[in-house]
């Protein structure tokens, strides 16, 4: 039997991609060539051109995309495709194609954060490869570990973990909501090392409030006292236009596609900068792969390869937008309201103003109210989907506001009115 060509048998990939199912992409980014991303940002009628690529739903405004961000409908018809596909002759697939076809996913998403392709593997999630580090470190009793009380529950309950089996000390910090500097965060995690300290993790964009973190100045101080760095960058990727050199030579870096990049369910992404992968435990055994080598730590048996297909589709899509525009819109998004209800005497905005400290991400809170009540208020009465953060340890009481490239202004003047009314 002889083997099939990937141009037979996957040809969604080359060539005859998703995107053909939107003939308007091409006319509307090639009329906007003469603006800047800063300048598009606020062209509406571009943006509502980009919304008809999303299959949105009409029964209530969607403003909690950062669990999971809707993924375009050419992304989803890449994806369905490939599922198709692969089923058509499943095993043969499995045993002749899968590898090769992952690691051109694989090497993409490389060139897109900027590092080797022998620097990163495919993981289902950031939860999945952050605990792929934090489980696979040779901890001894004693060892401490940095992290912030806003960092997100799973993996500080992995290092809660680390600590019943190895006897390691965590220590954590509590992240201001708005820093007066970037030197003020640094020196918050800066007073937390000890000479015991071996891992600080911390997170290019916190979760809950959308504060982007100073990652390299963080990351060059910690490496002076000889700490690994380890970074979530759960909403960064897809969202924040940077590429690792930027971050200052992180040791560890993981992400969620299903975010901000619009894959399918399923997606992450772990970096192990090169000289740290061969120290590293797998999680699943996998003789057949040499200790320095990272897809020692990807062995995670049979899984849905159409998922790891659809990352390229995802990939061509926001490329034929283009990052800079899309972090632009984003920001543009947050602050056009934010800023509207920032001086409220009863709105509570748990993120900077600073430009540069956020983008898409925000949380708000009206005094006096609890966040499931205010969640709860939105979407009955005003048919706005947001989630509760309910954190007083962390400073956080809010619902989270996240829109995406296709929510439009109008709806965020929906979300204002129903705020101020809420709000009396």
């Amino acid at each position: 039997m002889t083997s099939l060509s990937k141009r037979q048998f996957l040809k969604s990939l080359i060539g005859t991609t998703a995107l053909s199912t939107w003939a308007g992409l091409e006319e509307t980014l090639a009329n906007v060539t003469h603006m800047s991303a800063t300048t598009l940002a606020n062209q509406e009628e571009f943006w509502i051109k980009i919304r008809t690529a999303y299959p949105v739903t009409n029964d209530f405004i969607q403003l909690e995309n950062g669990y999971y961000s809707l993924a375009a409908q050419p992304v989803m018809d890449g994806y369905l495709k490939h599922i198709q596909d692969v089923n058509s002759v499943s095993s043969y697939y499995m045993r002749t194609r899968q590898f090769s076809d992952k690691r051109e996913s694989q090497s993409q998403l490389a060139k897109l954060l900027g590092c080797s392709p022998d620097e990163l593997i495919i993981t289902r999630n950031t939860t999945e490869s952050l605990d792929t580090v934090i489980g696979g470190l040779n901890w001894k009793a004693g060892d401490e570990a940095i992290m912030a009380l806003q960092d997100y529950g799973a993996m500080l309950d992995m290092f809660k973990l680390q600590a019943r089996r190895h006897g390691i000390v965590n220590r954590t910090v509590s992240l201001p909501n708005h820093p007066k500097s970037d030197e003020e965060i640094v020196n918050l995690y800066e007073k937390a090392i000890t000479p015991r300290t071996r891992l600080l993790m911390v997170c290019h964009m916190v979760n809950i409030t959308g504060q982007i973190l100073p990652i390299r100045q963080i990351t060059e101080m910690a490496h002076k006292h000889n700490v690994e760095v380890m970074v979530d960058g759960a909403h960064a990727f897809g969202q924040l236009n940077f590429k690792m050199d930027d971050l200052g030579g992180c040791d560890y870096y993981a992400s969620s596609l299903h975010k901000w990049l619009g894959t399918p369910l399923g997606a992450g992404i772990l970096y192990v900068r090169k000289d740290k992968i061969a120290p590293l435990w797998p999680m699943f055994a996998d003789s057949s792969v040499p200790d320095d080598d990272i897809r020692k730590l990807n062995h995670t048996g049979t899984h849905p390869v159409a998922t790891d297909l659809a990352i390229q589709d995802a990939i061509k899509f926001q490329e034929s937008i283009g990052i800079e525009r899309k972090e632009a819109r984003l920001r543009y998004l947050q602050h056009y309201w934010t800023d509207q209800v920032r001086h409220h005497p009863n709105i509570v905005l748990n993120t900077s103003e600073v430009p540069a400290r956020s983008c898409a991400i925000a949380n708000v809170g009206i005094a006096g109210k609890p966040p499931a009540e205010l969640a709860k208020s939105l979407f009955s009465t005003y048919k706005i989907f947001t989630v509760a953060i309910d954190n007083p340890n962390a400073g956080v009481q809010g619902v989270r506001v996240t829109p995406h490239l296709y929510t439009t202004t109008a709806e965020l003047d929906t979300f204002v009115k129903a705020l101020k009314e809420l709000a009396g």
